[in-house]
């Protein structure tokens, strides 16, 4: 008995030091109190989620044995406050997932994941602690709550009866079980969307068969094809490699190959077949729906975002398909008729891989207008601080590089963000390029989320920006197309969102709002670069230091609208998709093809391919459960976004006045009060679609005559 104590004894010492020893559960003692990324190893995670779920048990327990009766302060403030070393650990560790994937953190992912799902559910599926909430709720009126403190009674509320608090223990049990594989399985989906895209690469070593390709794209192709110890041109799935590959290669056959591996990622059926996965994902998310008391899996998501239900976000969806639904058919046939001339061909049937191809040299023919045209005015750094510029004329703050800062990648780079005092306001990091453990796209993350402790601390917000450009080569610098630096402008939308934030509670602060409202910040950003006073900021040749052309500005601007039914179209083909998936009643187990194809036949404009699935790796709805049933948001956002910048507009794009009210009434305040409300106080009405019709060439009178 005694050697078992001993032993016993022994491994929790040893425990404490291996605790004591990890650093992701002392304070970090870097500036600003940043991630020690340079000591952190893969194996502190685990320990470290054991330690963070332990006290997040031991932190909600004390919550429910709490003698005391329910208060907002000792149960809904408690709850809240609950879980910081968790928090922290998880922003670590799933920050990492994304940017330098590997097997080993999927494997930690996995093992970790049903650890995470277990603490979350002892939290919301609590009687007793449930009860104390309940109460509270019940007797809101007579608390004479301030805005805030309502709004987080309303949400903590909202979240326990969205995670089965009011379950039969029978239900709950069953909800603990398919949550949890649900985790699991949306991990997975992420995973293997990344192999299956790394699986693909394709050499070239014919100049033939690489003609039309810029030579700042042929050398990205030699450096990437000598990097992997091969001689010639490799051409892989990622957007820097991919994208100008579809827009500028004269071999037909080759673009088609390109697309058909593009769109048939993760329906290869190989390991990395995501096929099955998708299958469980609905039908698990259907049953959750169905248990909770809902049709469908849509309308238990959208009855707290801005659009409310599916009825109205179709008849925002099909409002817009009416408009630009002709204009897109339009625009298909003016490039069929111009390739069938160019081509001398006669009815010549324009496939998706020709259209990327044939719409370049079309618009190139319109507007005198292309990327290798205006690439060499967009060098990265130079972009990079214009867009700082933007803020700083906007919102007064300033960004200063600090290179003692942990990084996690020689790739990314850490900036102290403040505001026009000089006081302190974000940690800013930024990781802009392409590499094989990174995931495909663009997104901003949170490290640290911005709130105010119980001794009246400002946490100030860490947040990164994640891009996948083309890296500098041998003989030029990192050096982005138009379209790349409206990315940039976009994502970092989001931080401005998650940086400028002035809440008390982390979980409404920043970005942590409604999907429908959340692209608000990040799309209204992608206006200025229409705009010739914001471009000379940036837009300067890297190596005549001459800002970008009067002209190439009206050319750049003209183009905008060019095939906008057909980019349109193609949005809402995805955001009926989403729908399609969420508002099943029954579970899935038909064709994947013929049910994809159902989905958005009405958007479509270019002729069918047959054996392709974008489902499959269709990340945004299968590995995000706040985009699931939400993809519409970038449609519904961008109604909004448009009305907000004609405020911009009629004052000027760098109005002092009207920054100063976005940022009081949307930036700064996070989820703080219902989104419609914070909108109209920036806008003083209510927002309309004819913006965004205008700025996409309709006509005022077209407008009022639909």
């Amino acid at each position: 008995m005694k050697k078992i104590l001993i032993i016993i004894l022994l491994s929790a010492t040893f425990m404490n030091l291996m605790n004591a020893a990890n650093p992701l559960l002392s304070r970090f003692k870097t500036p600003r109190e940043t991630i020690p990324f340079n000591k952190i190893k893969n194996e502190h995670f685990i320990p470290a989620f054991d330690e963070s779920c332990k006290l997040l048990n031991e932190e909600i327990n004390e919550i429910i044995n709490n003698p005391d009766s329910p208060t907002f302060e000792n149960t809904i403030v408690a709850i809240e406050r609950s879980g910081s070393l968790l928090k922290r650990v998880s922003g670590v560790f799933y920050g990492l997932l994304d940017s330098e994937n590997d097997d080993e953190l999927l494997e930690i992912a996995q093992i970790i994941s049903p650890q995470i799902s277990a603490c979350h559910h002892n939290t919301y599926l609590n009687d007793t602690l449930f009860s104390r909430v309940k109460e509270i709720y019940q007797n809101r009126i007579v608390l004479n709550l301030s805005t805030e403190d309502s709004r987080l009674l309303q949400k903590t509320y909202n979240s326990f009866f969205d995670n089965g608090a009011n379950l039969s223990p029978e239900n709950k049990e069953r909800y603990r079980e398919i949550s949890a594989e649900l985790n699991l399985l949306e991990l997975k989906f992420n995973h293997n969307v990344l192999k299956d895209e790394n699986c693909f690469e394709m050499l070239l070593t014919d100049e033939k068969d690489v003609a039309g390709l810029s030579e700042s794209l042929l050398e990205a192709a030699a450096m990437e094809a000598k990097n992997r110890d091969q001689n010639g041109w490799l051409f892989t799935l990622s957007e820097p490699s991919y994208l100008p590959f579809m827009r500028d290669a004269e071999n037909r056959e080759l673009r088609e190959k390109m697309y058909r591996a593009r769109v048939n990622v993760g329906n290869n059926d190989n390991e990395y077949d995501n096929k099955e996965i998708v299958k469980r994902i609905v039908n698990i998310r259907l049953e959750i729906a169905r248990m909770m008391g809902f049709q469908n899996y849509a309308e238990y998501v959208l009855k707290d975002r801005m659009a409310k239900n599916e009825e109205n976000v179709i008849d925002l969806l099909q409002e817009l398909l009416n408009y630009y639904k002709p204009l897109a058919v339009n625009e298909y046939n003016t490039i069929k008729g111009y390739v069938s001339g160019r081509e001398n061909i006669d009815n010549f049937t324009v496939m998706p891989w020709d259209w990327s191809y044939y719409s370049e040299k079309l618009k190139n023919l319109h507007f005198k207008i292309n990327d290798e045209m205006t690439r060499p005015y967009f060098e990265l750094e130079r972009v990079r601080q214009g867009i700082f510029d933007l803020a700083t004329k906007l919102y007064g703050i300033t960004f200063k590089e600090n290179k003692k800062i942990p990084v996690y990648n020689s790739d990314v780079k850490a900036y102290e963000v403040f505001d026009k005092r000089g006081n302190f306001v974000a940690i800013l990091y930024t990781d802009f390029y392409q590499r094989p453990t990174k995931m495909s796209g663009a997104w901003m993350n949170n490290f640290q989320e911005q709130y105010i402790d119980e001794e009246e601390k400002d946490h100030r917000p860490h947040v990164i920006i994640v891009m996948n450009f083309s890296a500098p080569t041998e003989t030029k610098p990192a050096l982005l197309t138009y379209s790349e630096v409206e990315t940039f402008l976009h994502e970092f939308g989001h931080a401005l969102h998650g940086m400028l934030s002035k809440c008390m509670y982390e979980s409404l602060s920043g970005t942590n709002v409604e999907p429908d409202f959340a692209e608000l910040p990040s799309q209204i950003m992608e206006n200025w670069l229409k705009e010739k006073d914001f471009l000379d900021l940036l837009a300067v040749h890297y190596e005549t230091k001459e800002k970008i052309p009067a002209n190439m500005v009206k050319n750049l601007v003209d183009a905008t609208n060019f095939n906008i039914g057909n980019k349109c179209c193609l949005q809402l083909s995805f955001s009926l998709l989403d729908m399609a998936w969420h508002t099943l009643t029954a579970p899935f187990d038909g064709d994947f093809e013929e049910f994809e194809k159902a989905a958005w036949e009405s958007t479509v404009v270019l002729p069918d391919v047959p054996n392709t699935l974008m489902t499959t790796s269709f990340g945004h709805i299968f590995t995000d459960n706040e985009y699931a049933a939400g993809y519409y948001g970038y449609k519904w956002a961008e109604v909004l976004e448009a009305d907000a910048f004609a405020a911009f507009k009629e004052a000027g794009i760098f109005s002092k006045a009207v920054a100063t009210s976005f940022l009081d009434n949307i930036l700064s305040k996070g989820d703080t009060d219902d989104p419609n409300r914070l909108y109209i106080r920036f806008r003083c009405q209510q927002p309309t679609i004819t913006a965004l019709l205008q700025r996409n060439g309709i006509a005022y009178n077209q407008i009022k005559k639909r």
